[in-house]
């Protein structure tokens, strides 16, 4: 593509902060420490989670970068920087977890195949640019549209990001036309990242951030969006990221039965201390995350210092100043929550916490060990 490329090789990579905990060097995929990933709301970019295919593209001309918006539409589109800039401009902070955040713990119960994620695959951010809805509408599609009077469903969204799973091809995923035209989606093509333009990690110069979704569909790099009948057929939506039940297993999988991942869950995460610590009877502040997929707010987050016998309530928190209210107007519908409580601890014991939503039978807790 002009202005931007995808390197055949690992030599031109970005500098990246010392203390990230390295799962794979190449492709480059890392996470922080636990205690610095809840050290703030706002996730610097320097701890947002790393999570690459292959090595990381190059801007050589923005003025030459383009996105071709094509497929089922009316009026095919290319669009620059400087189209893009023109609209309006908007500004979401908003919760990305890969959809293997967590891995590691899985894999003690059961074996599971990728990236060896602990906890902090996650990270908190404003993402500044152009809502999707916006954009859409230059190639003639109108807002709230669920299918164009050519026969499209679906926006796919490809990289110029080329990666193995792909056999060499471009890294792609889709979302929904229905939720790609819904301004209260608040789908982005974005630009930037906490007030400051994109980094390479992180899809500079153009990316798509689709909130409430599994980082997965939010490409990064954009080279083209297509407006298409079905889903993508690419290999992290058809051959990853889907739930299956205990009896299946690699040797008699069959993806087709399952749709996509889109929402994550509910999770909850303890980051102040580790599975297994040692510590000094007496006080100690327990602190982590709390996140759920699809804007769906945390309505508690409970603390278990018994194994679970007895719970108290934690302390939810965002912004600062301001009392965090679930799915209320002064709340960040769209991102995590940290959350805080402080209990004796005297003897060896397990730490649970648990968080709930505003849906009853979504919850998840994680365990830690004294």
């Amino acid at each position: 593509m002009p202005g931007l490329t995808a390197p055949s090789d690992y030599s031109q990579e970005p500098p990246r902060h010392s203390s990230l905990l390295i799962n794979a060097k190449e492709p480059f995929n890392a996470e922080p420490p636990r205690a610095a990933l809840v050290a703030s709301y706002v996730t610097p970019s320097d701890f947002f989670y790393k999570r690459n295919h292959g090595p990381i593209p190059i801007v050589e001309n923005i003025n030459r970068y383009s996105v071709n918006v094509s497929g089922l539409v009316e009026r095919p589109k290319q669009l620059f920087m400087k189209d893009i800039w023109m609209l309006p401009k908007y500004n979401v902070t908003a919760t990305l977890q890969c959809a293997g955040n967590r891995r590691t713990a899985m894999s003690k119960t059961k074996t599971v195949k990728g990236v060896g994620w602990d906890v902090s695959a996650i990270g908190n951010a404003i993402w500044g640019g152009a809502k999707l809805s916006d954009v859409l509408e230059l190639i003639g599609i109108p807002k709230l549209t669920s299918v164009t009077e050519f026969g499209g469903r679906h926006v796919e969204f490809v990289s110029i990001d080329k990666c193995k799973e792909e056999n060499g091809g471009p890294y792609k995923a889709s979302i929904p036309l229905s939720q790609a035209t819904n301004p209260e989606a608040d789908v982005l093509l974005a630009y930037e990242m906490n007030g400051e333009p994109l980094n390479r990690d992180h899809g500079y110069p153009l990316r798509v951030v689709v909130p409430g979704v599994i980082g997965a569909r939010s490409v990064k790099w954009l080279e083209d969006i297509n407006i298409i009948e079905e889903e993508c057929q690419g290999f992290f939506m058809q051959k990853d990221y889907k739930m299956f039940p205990p009896s299946v297993n690699w040797d008699n999988i069959d993806w087709s039965t399952r749709r996509p991942q889109m929402d994550f869950p509910v999770q909850c995460v303890i980051c102040s201390l580790e599975d297994v610590s040692t510590i000094k009877p007496g006080k100690v502040k327990i602190s982590g995350y709390a996140a759920s997929g699809g804007g769906r707010g945390i309505e508690r987050v409970d603390v278990s210092v018994d194994g679970g016998k007895t719970w108290m309530e934690a302390s939810r928190i965002q912004k600062s100043g301001v009392p965090y209210i679930s799915e209320h107007a002064s709340s960040d519908k769209w991102a995590w929550v940290l959350f805080e409580v402080t209990a004796d601890i005297l003897h060896s014991t397990e730490i649970i916490a648990k968080a709930v939503c505003h849906v009853p039978s979504s919850n998840q807790h994680n365990s830690n060990i004294f």
